[in-house]
């Protein structure tokens, strides 16, 4: 049995844009390969999933069949994405005038494209470049269940805890594949979320070395006040990023894996000695070469973004994945192809402009690679 789900991809059917070329403005062209993109990220994330199931299914590949899936994975789906990405690049470019056009796209495509291709553009993948290298030159590779298990990842997507390879070759596609579609459909998506408020400003920070210090929340209604009466007599430790926040991480886990934790603090600076009965979390700029161990030291790179408008628009949750700030600083960093560090150095700070007895106005989003 082959590989059934190869055709659930969703490419762009070339046919049915040039069919209507003729009699679509540059702005209305644009927007087909948009609403092209918005569907195939509600599709291509399973084909995909489906597609490490079968490499894991140690019954197909067995016996003769081996011919037949390098035709199916070889060409029928990384060529046919690099084949994808070229047209696109070369269609996007013909659009006039070219500022219709999102342009951090074609950074997307050429990542995209240097991970359909041997060696891969990422050197911290170390055990999937060589994987990869491997099927390349040699496809009876993936004969061998080990070589398989790092082309093919885990279902779930999330990194390991001793090794970011176990993350898998297919799933560092998919990722790839999405953010070119992100690339193309969420500057719309970001816009359309802006009701009853709006985004002041947007910019990403590399800080220099912070302390988190504070409490986790609890049911005590008076934590956040009575943390930061405690902060403020810390005055020469004050950071840069002097604010009021509500941290937020997973403790470097997925989701599904650890549950949400929030803590009431404030950034400070890295020697800043956490008070009796206050935890800490340090922040550094950069992970240390090939360092992908899950949650703390996080990382003092991260998107803020600063909003004003209507506050309970503003912290509205329903038909969004969090809530609007959330959400629309997430969806610009993916519109910007920017890395979110997730799982490993995941989190995010809703922040307090005007303290916390006000309403929050602003978000830290960690960021990698700014």
């Amino acid at each position: 049995m082959s590989f059934k789900f190869i055709n659930e991809f969703h490419f762009i059917d070339w046919n049915a844009i040039e069919e209507q070329g003729g009699e679509l403005s540059d702005v209305e062209k644009y927007n087909k390969i948009v609403r092209w993109a918005g569907e195939a990220r509600g599709r291509n994330p399973v084909v995909f999933d489906n597609l490490t199931e079968w490499i894991l299914d140690d019954s197909e590949w067995g016996g003769d069949t081996l011919a037949e899936n390098e035709q199916i994975f070889m060409r029928g789906v990384l060529a046919r994405f690099k084949e994808q990405n070229e047209k696109l690049r070369v269609y996007l470019k013909g659009l006039e005038p070219p500022s219709i056009v999102n342009e951090t796209v074609y950074a997307a495509l050429d990542s995209f494209n240097s991970d359909l291709s041997a060696p891969m553009g990422c050197p911290h993948f170390t055990k999937m470049n060589e994987a990869v290298e491997k099927m390349f030159s040699d496809f009876t590779a993936l004969r061998d269940r080990g070589v398989r298990e790092i082309i093919a990842g885990n279902k779930t997507g999330r990194h390991g805890t001793d090794s970011v390879d176990v993350f898998g070759y297919v799933n560092h596609l998919k990722n790839s594949d999405a953010q070119v579609q992100w690339c193309l459909f969420m500057p719309d998506v970001v816009k359309n979320q802006q009701k009853g408020f709006k985004l002041e400003s947007f910019e990403y920070k590399k800080a220099p070395a912070l302390r988190f210090i504070g409490k986790e929340c609890g049911d005590d209604e008076n934590i956040a006040r009575d943390t930061m009466r405690t902060l403020d007599g810390m005055a020469e430790y004050k950071s840069v990023y002097d604010y009021d926040v509500l941290l937020q991480h997973h403790y470097g886990k997925g989701v599904d894996a650890e549950r949400w934790h929030g803590f009431w603090g404030r950034f400070m600076r890295a020697d800043a000695p956490a008070p009796e009965g206050f935890l800490h979390f340090d922040f550094i700029p950069q992970r240390e070469s090939g360092d992908f161990i899950p949650g703390p030291p996080f990382l003092s790179q991260f998107a803020f973004a600063v909003f004003s408008g209507d506050m309970e628009a503003l912290h509205k949750r329903e038909g969004f994945d969090s809530e609007a700030m959330y959400d629309v600083t997430r969806n610009i960093m993916l519109g910007q192809s920017v890395n979110i560090p997730y799982p490993d150095k995941y989190w995010t700070a809703e922040v307090f402009l005007d303290g916390c007895d006000n309403w929050s106005t602003a978000y830290m989003f960690s960021a990698e690679g700014i």
